[in-house]
């Protein structure tokens, strides 16, 4: 029988969690349907190929697992968005709750995760990722990526529950998770393998006897990995362009455009934790650093703590996966940094840094003062999580939509939307942005046309829109173009979307 005080502890551990995680619920999900509005090109994407696995004939993914349209994607994270479109209809608001349902989950995985270090490790863990900006702006965006907090978490549990109790049944599950976490969400989670191969060398080297006992389970964890990683493996041997192009684009590749030389980018990636932030309005609002400077030193106190620990498997696992998950956005210098999206697989890691870090400081503040000074640490350590993110929400919330309006592609949206409105009407874009389109208008979708597209009968449609009068101007002629209205405007009063008869 449980004392009062143990009772009472665990009544205040599940309130607190509870309001965790309806801050996570809030945060992914208030005003889901206008902010951030508009429709990025890769989220279209999602969408689309969403789409068409429900209402196209045929259409599947090679070998079930890849999808070579725009540079090539795994299709997981579109099965669950078919499965919703399934119920709730095919719809950007749908698209995107798909991603926040994942931001929630990751919440209560990285939480879970946490929890495997103690109660409040795990609390601390869910409140930072709760309130984080960071992963609010990802999980609101309706991508691929938003699942990789999720997976990355039950990836390093099950390799943590092989550690705890080793055997062919725990190794057979750790080898297929990390397989389907590895290869089957998003590039920064590709590095797992990686780090179960530098974990098991750091234990042979500080903890021979759990090395041991893993090594004999090598096969089994092999052996699931392998079969797990089968469909994606024969794509990479059958289309070896698309499914390793987009990581050859922007790693360690000269000829990539980046927004500073290598030497710069290194250091405004390091410097996310607590300075600099993602320039890309997707990724960030304002700029604002990955990792606020008061939650940075808590982290730091967590490093602390983990290095201490070294030798025990878990803490080891935990303290091998920040420098691991971090080279992902330390090589690929394409576009600007630092790039949030590819820091990702430290979403795990770093939640459970955070939760350790605040028992750190707890304990080091027991032992220099006492009970009742530690009891003022972690009031101070819950202020900052509640401040962080009732920050992260305000910021998020309040931006105008002129910050958005670029980023989120709000014109194309504007153009799918009056086409949606005059049937029978083409529209002149690019293959990319054209995706917008044709998601959004799936159910009637107007002709699509590249800018020089030479038409043999301009006459078939009855209205013609664009982006630019210039696009016009290439595809109709010049006395056509002379004759486009503007039909839709930016924020700044300019004309965004432009409308013609032939």
């Amino acid at each position: 029988m449980p004392s009062r005080a143990t009772l009472a502890a665990a009544l205040v551990a599940v309130a607190a969690l509870a309001v965790v995680v309806a801050a996570a619920i809030v945060l992914r999900f208030y005003d889901l349907a206008a902010n951030p509005g508009g429709l990025y090109g890769d989220e279209a994407g999602e969408g689309l190929d969403a789409w068409r696995l429900l209402h196209q004939p045929g259409f599947h993914a090679d070998f079930g697992v890849w999808f070579t349209s725009d540079g090539g994607r795994e299709a997981l994270f579109a099965y669950v968005v078919a499965g919703v479109f399934n119920f709730a209809g095919a719809s950007a608001q749908a698209l995107r709750a798909t991603a926040a349902a994942f931001g929630v989950a990751g919440v209560l995985a990285i939480g879970h995760l946490g929890r495997r270090f103690g109660t409040w490790t795990g609390i601390v863990a869910a409140a930072w990722a709760a309130g984080s900006l960071w992963l609010v702006c990802v999980s609101r965006d309706g991508m691929r990526n938003a699942i990789v907090p999720l997976f990355g978490a039950v990836a390093l549990m099950a390799l943590l529950h092989w550690a705890a109790r080793p055997g062919r049944g725990t190794a057979i599950l750790a080898g297929a998770v990390t397989s389907l976490a590895a290869l089957y969400t998003y590039q920064p989670l590709k590095l797992l393998p990686v780090l179960v191969v530098v974990w098991l060398v750091w234990l042979r080297r500080v903890d021979r006897p759990t090395y041991e006992r893993l090594r004999a389970d090598w096969v089994p964890f092999a052996a699931a990995f392998l079969i797990v990683a089968a469909p994606m493996i024969a794509v990479a041997v059958t289309n070896p362009t698309n499914y390793f192009g987009r990581a050859a684009a922007s790693a360690l590749n000269p000829g990539v455009e980046a927004d500073s030389n290598p030497i710069a980018h290194v250091l405004r990636t390091v410097a996310m934790f607590g300075l600099t932030g993602d320039p890309n309005a997707r990724h960030d609002v304002a700029g604002l650093p990955l990792l606020p400077a008061p939650l940075s030193v808590v982290a730091v106190a967590g490093l602390v703590r983990l290095w201490r620990m070294r030798r025990d498997p878990s803490h080891s696992l935990i303290l091998l996966a920040l420098p691991v998950f971090l080279a992902a956005p330390l090589v690929a210098t394409e576009g600007g940094s630092p790039h949030f999206l590819r820091a990702l697989g430290l979403a795990a890691p770093l939640g459970v840094a955070i939760g350790l870090g605040a028992a750190e400081i707890a304990e080091q503040v027991r032992r220099r003062w006492n009970r009742g000074a530690s009891w003022l640490a972690m009031a101070a350590v819950a202020g900052t999580l509640t401040a962080v993110a009732v920050w992260s929400g305000w910021a998020y919330f309040t931006r105008p939509v002129a910050n958005r309006y670029s980023a989120f592609s709000y014109p194309i949206v504007s153009l799918a939307s009056y086409a949606a409105e005059h049937p029978g009407s083409a529209v002149i874009l690019d293959d990319y942005s054209a995706m917008d389109v044709e998601f959004l208008d799936a159910s009637e979708p107007p002709a699509i046309y590249s800018p020089g597209s030479k038409l043999a009968d301009p006459a078939a449609h009855p209205i013609y829109l664009a982006l630019s009068r210039d696009d016009i101007r290439s595809t109709l002629g010049p006395q056509t173009a002379a004759r486009a209205q503007p039909v839709a405007w930016d924020p700044a009063g300019k004309p965004a979307v432009w409308a013609v008869t032939p």
